[in-house]
């Protein structure tokens, strides 16, 4: 659920960023193209870096190992 929830939370930001460039960087239609592409990568990217990271806590690769004095 949780994962679910917050990707539409970054798709929600993404969408927002997108108009928001719209609005205030008006600009013509190759720059308001470049800029839509500058927002939609940083936002899939810093929603992979997201996922990455709550999916490794799921299952760690690294199991820690306990000593008897601990």
């Amino acid at each position: 659920m949780g994962f679910l929830v917050t990707s539409l939370i970054f798709a929600v930001i993404g969408v927002i960023g997108c108009f928001c460039t719209l609005i205030c960087c008006n600009r013509g239609a190759s720059t308001n193209l470049f800029h839509l592409t500058l927002i939609i990568t940083a936002t899939i990217c810093c929603w992979m870096m997201w996922a990455i990271v709550y999916l490794a806590q799921m299952k760690p690769l690294i199991v820690p190992i306990l000593n008897d004095s601990e």
